[in-house]
């Protein structure tokens, strides 16, 4: 029997991977033109996404297909196609300066992308699996890509990334291999949690899958990667992992959890992961391990929705995007404010910032309010909003209660960061022990130094890339738009 295939469905998939094939002839062709034509063919994936009629699927048996066209695939395949495009915006003076191949980087960027389309549209665990694997792996060596090697940071961060992802993976393979065994069934829409000998065997299966999967999010135990990966890799590079890798797997998470009940074991993951990330973020003194452990609370609110089952998807998919967006942002702001080439560096390389660069500097205010959950950052804030009024509808009112709790303690230390941004030029000087009580009259006048001007003398102001700065306006007006209408973007995913 012939299987009619529905070409129409998968014109994201073409527009994806087509990116990818375009930007390695042309790097193999002319060795020029890379990054335009995977930023066009990034936008190009996402105007696919949009023009697919809603409904669609192909590659079906019976009722049950592996690639299913949704209105929530469409708006998570046109977030990683902006993410990517902004990645690359992020990425250009690098790549202008030689620091990292451009045709390579270009290359695996967009195969990324590819993997997280298929994540997307992924009907069954085989598809799932394989587009996270897709994501993922382009990733390893975007983390330690560079042509000139200042540390092994990048080296090391990439084989922990690798070792660790590896590990996830046979987890979650595993998982799948038990619940197809319990269950007979691997399309999504037939998960179910077994019945009689076999519902044991297809309880523990859904465990590794969850387990296997919560890896993408960096939740705990499966957590200790995040930070040394995202320090050791290019700033860009890391805004493409705490973004478009963990909207993976937030979806991968959420197409199992609606659908088996694994509502104590990913409630237990949450609260691990937003007190663990929560607490060790505080100790913290460079700006990306930082945000790393805050990223790592983030997925811990993300899979504290996702624990009260279906009802709960809606609420993780509009936090994602909001998170996504403000994570963005507060990356952005770092390879601005650091310039191309360099690390985030630490806490200290801040102070003054905002002083120095006051668009960048209330960017990364922005940023920061919203992943606080406070205002002007309005997404943020209805996000945990919104996750806090489902968990207690859902009668998780403990749960909501530890949300609570540690947006609390999250505050702490994004406000030392907005403060460290705005904070005044520390006096330098001689000790006064040093000065003589009554110099004589002959001596020479002391001359005082004003710490303002010391500052402007060694602190020039921040002249970040135009390119740079537009991908970071972009994204800071979307996030303000987007925290106007919460309620509408809500609405939209919670259909």
């Amino acid at each position: 029997m012939t299987q009619a295939v529905n070409h129409v469905a998968l014109l994201p998939l073409y527009a994806a991977a087509g990116t990818a094939l375009l930007v390695l002839v042309m790097d193999l062709a002319v060795g020029r033109f890379h990054l335009p034509a995977a930023a066009l063919g990034g936008l190009a994936t996402a105007v696919c996404a949009i023009a697919v009629p809603d409904h669609a699927a192909t590659f079906c048996s019976g009722d049950l297909c592996s690639w299913t066209v949704t209105p929530h695939a469409a708006l998570m395949t046109v977030l990683f196609a902006v993410l990517t495009v902004g990645v690359l915006a992020l990425s250009a003076p690098a790549l202008r300066l030689g620091l990292a191949p451009a045709g390579e980087f270009c290359f695996l960027l967009t195969c990324a992308m590819t993997g997280g389309v298929v994540v997307a549209y992924a009907g069954d665990l085989i598809s799932l699996i394989v587009g996270l694997e897709t994501l993922t792996l382009p990733l390893y060596v975007l983390v330690g890509l560079r042509r000139v090697r200042v540390s092994a940071a990048g080296a090391s961060a990439a084989v922990t990334f690798f070792l660790v992802s590896v590990v996830s993976t046979a987890i979650a393979l595993l998982g799948a291999a038990l619940l197809y065994a319990a269950t007979g069934a691997l399309h999504l829409d037939a998960l179910t949690e077994g019945s009689g000998p076999y519902a044991p065997l297809a309880a523990v299966g859904a465990a590794l899958v969850v387990i296997g999967f919560a890896f993408k999010v960096a939740a705990v135990p499966l957590h200790a990667w995040a930070p040394a990966t995202y320090d050791g890799a290019p700033v860009p590079v890391a805004a493409y992992l705490s973004t478009a890798s963990k909207l993976g797997g937030v979806l991968a998470l959420a197409a199992v959890v609606q659908r088996l009940d694994t509502g104590p074991l990913v409630a237990v993951l949450a609260v691990l992961t937003m007190t663990v990330g929560n607490l060790v973020a505080l100790r913290q003194t460079r700006m990306v391990r930082l945000l790393a452990w805050s990223s790592v609370a983030q997925a811990g609110y993300i899979l504290a929705a996702l624990a009260v089952g279906a009802a709960g998807v809606g609420t993780a998919y509009a936090y994602a995007v909001f998170f996504v967006l403000l994570e963005f942002i507060a990356f952005g702001v770092v390879t601005a404010v650091r310039g191309p080439g360099l690390d985030g560096g630490d806490l200290d390389d801040y102070r003054g910032a905002g002083r120095r660069a006051r668009w960048m500097g209330a960017a990364m205010v922005l940023a920061l309010a919203g992943l606080a959950g406070l205002p002007p950052g309005l997404a943020g804030l209805f996000a945990k909003v919104a996750v806090v009024g489902t968990l207690i509808a859902a009668g998780w009112g403990w749960l909501a209660g530890v949300v609570a709790l540690n947006a609390v303690i999250a505050l702490a230390y994004y406000v030392r960061v907005a403060a460290q941004l705005y904070a005044a030029p520390e006096p330098v000087g001689v000790h006064l022990a040093d000065v003589p009580a009554a110099p004589p009259a002959s001596a020479a006048p002391v001359a005082v130094l004003d710490p303002t001007l010391l500052e402007a003398a060694t602190h020039t102001r921040v002249a970040a890339p135009r390119v740079v700065v537009a991908a970071v306006t972009v994204a800071a007006a979307v996030t303000v738009v987007v925290g106007f209408a919460p309620q509408a973007i809500f609405d939209a995913l919670t259909g």
